[in-house]
């Protein structure tokens, strides 16, 4: 008996820079890569740039999938569990709950990856006409559920905000 698995199968995803979807408000930059619809489920992935001093996400989890992080350049600050710590180039980070910004004082350009695949590129789009004052902020938490995107009250993380912005 012969058995096909579905990467096997399944055609490949090319997205060009030139072409790929961004999502952009003041501080940070969404290239949009490739959705869980044109990956058979298998994965979701966006690059995102962060400017100096970028808000980022906060304190967070999904149900029902990893997200990865891999620092292309600059740094990223985490929350990891109830730990904070700093991501620099070449870094990989697979996570639980957690929440992410740039770094005190640097910027930071970061490649994320869900696995299973999760269709996010409607919340990512909505997140960015939130940033931009285009849309009410209410409609990330009544997303939560839709984008598998819950989100925690982490005093550790918010100690860690306030200090960076006491650095800035």
């Amino acid at each position: 008996m012969t058995t096909t698995s579905t990467a096997a199968t399944a055609a490949p995803v090319l997205t060009r820079h030139a072409g790929a979807e961004t999502c952009a408000d003041p501080s940070s930059t969404m290239t949009l890569l490739a959705d869980s619809a044109h990956t058979e489920g298998g994965f979701t992935s966006y690059r995102s740039t962060f400017a100096k001093g970028a808000a980022g996400a906060p304190a967070h989890f999904h149900t029902r999938a990893w997200e990865l992080f891999f620092v292309i350049g600059g740094s990223l600050q985490v929350l990891v569990g109830e730990e904070v710590t700093i991501l620099g180039e070449g870094d990989f980070l697979a996570v639980p709950p957690h929440a992410f910004a740039a770094a005190p004082g640097a910027e930071a350009d970061v490649l994320f990856v869900f696995t299973p695949g999760m269709d996010r590129f409607d919340y990512l789009r909505l997140l960015g006409r939130v940033m931009r004052g285009e849309a009410d902020p209410g409609a990330i938490a009544a997303s939560a559920g839709r984008f598998d995107n819950h989100y925690v009250d982490s005093p550790a993380w918010r100690a860690a905000l306030d200090r960076s912005a006491a650095r800035a």
